[in-house]
């Protein structure tokens, strides 16, 4: 893809209603249109926010929301994983806004904050279709650990574990 002209949008904290339930449901429909994923990721999707909700850390663990003119296009959280470290997860950049640094910006935004409340490694998971994403996430500084191949989501992937040490 192409980069079109910057896009003005704000990060914000995910804290308002409407969203956990946004995610979910901005995940459910992308995945589906782009790939032909089923509602077990949707579902993976679900429990995921569900855990946030319930159980993060204020102190350690966060989610933000990208917002152009009050539309919400993109997320990404981050939430303690093993010692020391977090886990970048469920990052979703809406179609229309992509080359234009949101994703940069949301991916940016769990860096600086997983550094700044002192953990030591960012990690993530992500499947090799996702090309936009995984050049985002090179861009930052991450970098390939291993990779899998997987039947998930109705589709055979190859899913892969990247790290970024902070």
């Amino acid at each position: 893809m192409t980069a079109t002209a910057p896009v003005r949008a704000s990060i914000r904290k995910l804290d308002r209603p409407g969203d956990l339930g946004w995610v979910v449901m901005a995940h459910g429909e992308l995945y589906d249109a782009e790939f032909g994923w089923d509602s077990e990721f949707e579902a993976l999707v679900a429990r995921i926010v569900a855990d946030f909700a319930t159980h993060h850390d204020p102190a350690r663990e966060a989610a933000w929301i990208a917002e152009v003119d009050g539309r919400r296009v993109g997320c990404v959280f981050c939430v303690a994983a093993e010692e020391g470290a977090a886990r970048l997860r469920i990052l979703l950049v809406d179609p229309a806004e992509r080359g234009r640094g949101v994703g940069r910006r949301l991916v940016d935004t769990c860096v600086v904050f997983a550094r700044a409340v002192g953990y030591r490694r960012l990690t993530l998971w992500t499947n090799d279709v996702l090309v936009a994403a995984r050049r985002l996430y090179e861009a930052a500084g991450f970098r390939v650990v291993d990779q899998d191949h997987h039947h998930s989501f109705g589709h055979d992937l190859i899913g892969q574990n990247w790290v970024h040490d902070l």
